[in-house]
């Protein structure tokens, strides 16, 4: 074991694991996003309503943010590699179950499983590679990752798109289902136990309370744009996951051996990190969801061409996620920071200028320069958040970062489709034919707005090291 409480690892074997990481990382990802393209499909195939087939991306986003909590205590205490292949079995049979279900319940049931295996996946291999790189390095790994994970669910919908017009929606299954299986066969072959494992007791009261607090949370604000605020599917679930996340943060204070230690949110700059990734994840998903809507629900173009108006945008995020990473390690967090969320405005705000005579070039421009930013942001964030916690600590801040910025992310997604929503029905009678495109109008507006917060808080929040 090296001073970090690690395994030393040969550098080989390190790369072969970092591949595994990123090959399942992959697969998984795709997932959380691919399914925006398959909206009306699913609609069609279930026979639903959008409002409740949209849950099969903020269901799982849901899922994933109340899983969170249970990895940082699961990741501490069982060794890595049968965790890290249970979360790719997991993974494998909510695919079974999604291909094979014969109605909407079972279908969500498989994303629910699939959700859990990739938060068990996707926070197990940040920890890993936070605790076996060394520190000059850490930035550029974690970029080298975010390609795979950042990049995935953005060019997801493009290549879900051509799929669903080739093969049909459960396509996108099939080739996740193959990916999983070669990543679970290689993975139980290279895959070490490189995490320390800590003697924690698995409190089922703490766990019960991150499950109500982050699932409460999430569905009441999910709900409020179909049901409103005073409602009992809105207002509720918020009330009742807001005063028990109350009682799970004074409980996790209170514990020897917190089962998710909230306490490193003191860490200034540890906190503003992770503000910061849930105004991203926010605006992220809010505009992923919006722009497979605007080309194909206002504006009646297919899905292949919805995929191809988002495809210029995936391949910069893919580009620019190992350059960030890199330039992290060298000039720090405060001056990307600042340019990314600079150029998240701006793209947002041209959004608003669309009407329906807008070439679809000029959308595909303004997401190139949205995915720009976020590529620059979201794991420099994440890497330089963990960067200020100790070792010991990396699993829980990790797990707490990316909880907060998956409630938040489903969160963005819920509401900034019901700004679409509500301000397009609305306004029916001023707008004609095009309400719809006012309602996304203003929709990105908001984003604009949240696009804003997050250029103010790297201009006077963000303190280097």
């Amino acid at each position: 074991m090296n001073h970090n409480g690690t395994k030393e690892l040969k550098s080989n074997r390190r790369t072969m694991i970092f591949l595994c990481l990123v090959v399942s990382g992959i697969a998984s990802s795709i997932l959380s996003t691919a399914m925006t393209t398959a909206l009306p499909n699913v609609v069609e195939y279930f026979g639903i309503s959008t409002s409740v087939g949209q849950w099969i991306t903020s269901g799982y986003s849901l899922a994933m943010g109340m899983i969170m909590p249970l990895t940082a205590f699961l990741i501490t205490r069982f060794p890595t590699k049968k965790l890290y292949l249970a979360g790719i079995g997991s993974f494998i049979l909510g695919l079974l179950l999604s291909i094979f279900a014969g109605n909407f319940a079972l279908m969500m049931a498989g994303r629910i499983l699939q959700a859990c295996g990739n938060g068990v996946l996707m926070t197990a291999a940040q920890v890993i590679i936070l605790t076996v790189y060394p520190v000059e390095k850490k930035g550029t790994m974690m970029g080298t990752y975010g390609l795979a994970t950042t990049a995935a669910p953005v060019v997801a919908p493009t290549i879900a798109g051509l799929m669903i017009d080739a093969f049909g929606w459960k396509s996108i299954f099939y080739v996740a289902l193959a990916i999983m299986a070669v990543s679970f066969v290689i993975s139980s072959i290279v895959f070490e136990d490189v995490l320390e494992v800590q003697d924690k007791k698995f409190d089922v009261v703490s766990f019960v309370e991150s499950i109500i607090a982050f699932g409460g949370i999430t569905l009441g604000i999910g709900n409020i744009s179909s049901f409103g605020l005073i409602s009992v599917e809105g207002g509720l679930p918020l009330l009742v996951g807001a005063v028990v996340c109350g009682f799970f943060i004074l409980r996790q204070c209170g514990l020897e051996k917190p089962f998710l230690d909230v306490k490193i949110l003191a860490n200034r700059n540890y906190a503003v990190s992770v503000i910061a990734s849930m105004v991203l994840y926010l605006v992220m998903m809010g505009s992923s969801v919006m722009m497979p809507l605007y080309v194909q629900s206002v504006m009646g173009y297919s899905a292949v061409v919805s995929g191809l108006v988002t495809l210029p945008g995936s391949l910069a995020t893919a580009l620019v996620s190992p350059f960030a990473g890199r330039m992290y390690d060298r000039i720090g967090i405060k001056k990307i920071f600042a340019a990314g969320a600079a150029a998240l405005v701006i793209s947002n705000a041209g959004m608003y200028f669309l009407t329906m005579d807008t070439p679809l070039w000029t959308a595909a421009a303004l997401n190139v320069i949205r995915n720009i930013s976020i590529g620059s942001l979201m794991m420099p964030l994440l890497t330089w958040g963990t960067s200020n916690v100790v070792p010991q600590k990396v699993a829980d801040a990790s797990s707490l970062l990316t909880s907060f910025r998956t409630i938040a992310g489903s969160i963005g997604s819920a509401v900034f489709v019901g700004i679409m929503t509500v301000v397009g029905e609305a306004s029916v009678d001023t707008y004609g034919d095009a309400a719809m495109m006012h309602g996304m109008n203003i929709s990105f507006l908001w984003m604009a707005a949240g696009a804003v917060v997050l250029f103010l808080i790297a201009v006077f929040a963000v303190r280097e090291k």
